[in-house]
């Protein structure tokens, strides 16, 4: 048995163990009550030593949660991450409705995204995306299937198309109802789920489902100041329904009808409702007799895929003019002028401008066919309704040295087709586009012509001038040309759809198309129209009305792919 310590008493050898344990006690329920302040006591008065002498003043121990507490941003940051990642959680879980639109059953979704927006995902045929609005939320739209008895009564009843419409509209608001209400309850229920699980308080929990509902509120909010409604006009292709430019109209209807979002998302569920129909082929695009199809080509470099390319564009759109802005060969030698031949087979009337590695026996060669119209020195014609000028480039350099000129002979020579520009204006003649190979000089041109087309940068750039001319630059149709397998990464090929009003002979609206590069399969078709037809309701000048068959959003496109248009003359 132990002895007793002379001038202490057995209870106080237990008093070590006894403060030891009141300081576990109290960092357990610091840990527990994270964001609850210290209370203020009375300080105490210091406990007699075992000797009867004052006992000295605890020294703080590193660690003790007797110290200030954490930092409050850090707390609301935490908060803040339990709150996103609840809220994502509950999106994924039960954040989506199945509802019927029309003849199809879709399952809409909302997603997180940086930028928002809109897309639409037909099965198997690809998708259509749409810069809808901006907010932290997307909207997924996916075509599941078309349901067969819905399908069969529009079928034995073909007067129901013109009421598809309004019933489209009425289904799409319907979802969209049913989908914002599930959203708030996911959104809710996954935060305030997700913050019990952390902080195993219901208060906290109710706050973390309480500051979701308020983010989902702000980008509803974000949504709605931003909404885009004539987003649908220019929607971004991919996949098999790059090929089906019909699905957004006619070049006229989308200038004149951008007003009324829900009836142009009708038409376009209208639209993909008869591409399901047509179980062939694809359904061609629906000419206007009101639009001229130009399509610009560029930078080819003895590329032989790119002539199927261009022969598949001409009769998919039915274009009217081919407008090559050069460089379809690599040297211009003699012995490459046999890669020009399908030319002739392209079934459309093809403008050419020679380029920096096109030659002028490339030239002789390409005069001496008769769908052909070789530009130089300003030279103008009229062709597939357009009057059309252009020069050749100032410099021929095959090994890709630098032009003796540089950018000066090529502003020189754009200075040139300038002033043959405004010979042509005094004359009475005045051209609707004009044609340069070098940038450079199409930019000289600023000015005389409402639009100027060029190419070799193998990119693509749209770009009002100073002075009123429109300059687009088109990409490589060749992808580079034979020589892309060099790079580390193959280029795409580029081209162009341009849609100008026979009337006036401006441009009302373009598809840029892109394909994937040598080893890509990948397709995508967007189409996009000029500032001043976005700020206004009419086209700037009136024109002869489209005829019923065209305006009507019920006419059925033809699915065998073969137009009523006669291919226009050389």
């Amino acid at each position: 048995m132990a002895k007793a310590v002379p001038g202490h008493t057995g209870p106080m050898v237990r008093v070590p163990f006894r403060a030891a344990a009141d300081r576990v006690r109290h960092r357990l329920s610091r840990l527990a009550r994270p964001a609850s302040r210290p209370r203020a006591t009375a300080p105490k008065a210091p406990r007699a030593a075992a000797g009867g002498g004052p006992k000295a003043p605890r020294t703080p121990v590193p660690g003790d949660l007797a110290a200030p507490a954490p930092r409050p941003w850090l707390r609301a940051l935490g908060m803040l991450a339990v709150v996103v990642l609840g809220a994502w959680l509950g999106l994924l879980a039960v954040g989506s409705v199945r509802t019927p639109v029309g003849p199809m059953d879709t399952n809409m979704t909302l997603r997180p995204s940086l930028t928002g927006g809109s897309k639409i995902n037909v099965a198997p045929l690809g998708a259509l995306e749409l810069d809808s609005h901006i907010a932290p939320l997307r909207l997924d739209v996916d075509v599941d299937r078309l349901d067969p008895e819905r399908s069969q009564a529009l079928v034995d009843q073909p007067e129901r198309f013109s009421g598809l419409q309004d019933e489209v509209t009425r289904d799409v608001a319907a979802g969209t109802g049913e989908l914002a209400v599930r959203s708030c309850v996911a959104v809710i229920s996954g935060a305030t789920a997700l913050g019990l699980v952390v902080y195993r308080r219901p208060r906290r929990a109710l706050a973390a489902g309480g500051l979701a509902l308020a983010l989902l509120a702000a980008s509803g909010v974000s949504a709605y100041a931003t909404w885009n409604p004539k987003s649908v006009l220019e929607p971004k292709f991919s996949g098999l329904l790059s090929s089906a430019p019909s699905l957004v109209g006619d070049a006229r209807s989308i200038v004149t009808e951008f007003d009324i979002y829900q009836q142009e998302l009708a038409r376009l569920v209208t639209n993909v409702t008869k591409l399901y129909d047509a179980t062939s082929t694809l359904p061609v695009y629906q000419p206007d007799p009101g639009t001229i199809r130009a399509l610009h080509v560029s930078d080819i470099h003895l590329n032989p895929a790119a002539w199927h390319i261009i022969a598949s564009l001409v009769e998919q759109y039915e274009i009217d003019v081919i407008i090559d802005s050069g460089d379809t060969m690599d040297h211009g030698s003699a012995a490459e002028n046999g890669f020009l031949d399908p030319i002739r087979d392209l079934g459309a009337p093809y403008v050419w401008v020679r380029g920096n590695h096109d030659s002028t026996v490339t030239q002789d060669y390409l005069e001496k066919f008769r769908n052909v119209r070789v530009l130089d020195d300003g030279k103008a014609v009229n062709v597939g309704g357009l009057r059309i000028a252009g020069t050749g480039d100032a410099s021929f350099t095959p090994d890709r040295t630098a032009p003796v000129g540089g950018k000066a002979a090529a502003q020189l020579e754009g200075a040139r087709l300038a002033s043959a520009l405004r010979d042509q204006e005094r004359a009475g003649t005045p051209v609707d586009i004009a044609v340069a190979h070098d940038p450079n000089t199409a930019r000289e041109t600023d000015g005389t012509v409402p639009l100027v087309l060029s190419g070799h940068l193998h990119r693509r750039i749209n770009e009002q001038l100073k002075l009123g001319t429109r300059l687009k630059v088109e990409g490589s149709t060749g992808g580079g040309g034979l020589r892309a397998v060099q790079n580390e990464k193959p280029e795409k090929v580029h081209a162009s759809v341009l849609y100008l009003d026979r009337s006036t002979r401006r441009l009302q609206a373009w598809d840029e198309i892109t394909l994937g590069g040598l080893g890509l399969t990948t397709a995508e078709v967007s189409r996009h129209l000029p500032e001043e037809n976005l700020k206004k309701d009419s086209p700037a000048s009136p024109s002869p009305a489209p005829s019923s068959a065209s305006s009507s959003p019920s006419s059925s496109p033809s699915p065998t792919g073969s137009g009523t248009r006669p291919t226009p003359s050389p």
